[in-house]
């Protein structure tokens, strides 16, 4: 048994400096079991490998959508039974919300020595659970995991993914640029080929809890403890969490001006939705939906179907 087995994509932006530094790290280190992929296709050996040397801690190091993809695997195969060890995520890749939500921040070298030194001892008070979101397409196997973001929000990523990040920028300022861009095209109303473009309409339908249709700037879903904006939704554990910000002129903007004051979900606003469900359907022509940095489509008649999973254990660094 090995206190912590680490899995790294090679191909992830942050891992492409970062990486000859985690492989001496882990030279170093014969606690720590280090497997890379090549690509996703080759997580299943990865896991069953991983599977053998029986690890404490799982260390995901790469972005969003390595993340989502080991999860997927981790969970769907059932390689270490009716349980997993706890999954803890380096600070990597451009966004990396997951490893923000479990308390990884700063430099992943630091990360991943506190991980090793929290596995030499009782890991209890580090472990928290995590309901992820399991997103079906039809008769498909589901893919987990914790954040989407759909209709004007995917394009947005999409936008900054294939519009700005080639520009060889740094990534606070990649997305900055994004985040003008959209205020330029949500807020102003100026439409242009350079800009991200207006989003599809869609129909968001919750299991015994209703159903909204139209242009959606926003449109999130996911079990994080906290929303985009800095909202909370509050209610039951186990939930999907929505919200959902129409388009419109001022619609964003309220939004914003409401997190800022901290009112962002205390009270009802006109064309801003927060909702809470067990299952979630969204169903729209060619709308993109992003999870963890995963493309998927939802189509008219075939929707995209969002359920939570049962609890699983992550490790958390910090408050």
């Amino acid at each position: 048994m090995v206190s912590v087995a680490l899995l790294s994509n090679p191909h992830s932006t942050g891992n492409r400096a970062l990486l000859p530094r985690i492989r001496a790290y882990c030279a170093r280190n014969p606690d720590v079991f280090h497997y890379e992929v090549e690509r996703v296709d080759q997580i299943p050996d990865a896991m069953k490998t991983i599977a053998r040397v029986q690890p404490k801690v799982i260390v995901i190091n790469g972005g969003d959508g390595s993340v989502q993809a080991a999860l997927t695997e981790l969970h769907g195969g059932r390689y270490f039974g009716e349980a997993p060890p706890p999954v803890a995520v380096l600070p990597n890749g451009k966004t990396n919300l997951i490893a923000l939500d479990l308390g990884a921040r700063g430099d992943p070298i630091d990360a991943l020595e506190n991980i090793v030194g929290l596995a030499q001892s009782d890991l209890a008070a580090h472990i928290v659970q995590r309901e992820l979101i399991a997103l079906s397409e039809g008769d498909s196997k589901p893919v987990l995991g914790m954040f989407l973001g759909g209709a004007g929000l995917a394009d947005s990523i999409l936008y900054c993914r294939h519009k700005i990040y080639p520009l060889g920028l740094p990534n606070g300022l990649s997305h900055v640029l994004t985040a003008l861009a959209v205020i330029v095209t949500a807020v102003l109303g100026i439409r242009a080929a350079f800009l991200p473009p207006r989003p599809s309409e869609v129909r968001v339908s919750l299991k015994r809890g209703g159903q909204i249709t139209g242009r959606f700037t926003l449109l999130i879903v996911t079990t994080l403890e906290k929303l985009l904006l800095g909202s909370k939704a509050e209610g039951s554990a186990g939930h999907l969490k929505l919200m959902a910000v129409e388009q419109g002129s001022g619609t964003l903007l309220r939004a914003v001006l409401a997190s800022i004051r901290g009112r962002l979900g205390r009270a009802q606003m006109r064309g801003v939705h927060i909702e809470q469900g067990d299952e979630i359907e969204i169903e729209g022509e060619r709308s993109n939906v992003i999870l963890d940095g995963e493309l998927f489509q939802a189509r008219t008649g075939k929707p995209i179907v969002l359920r939570t999973t049962p609890p699983v254990p992550f490790l958390k660094l910090a408050a």
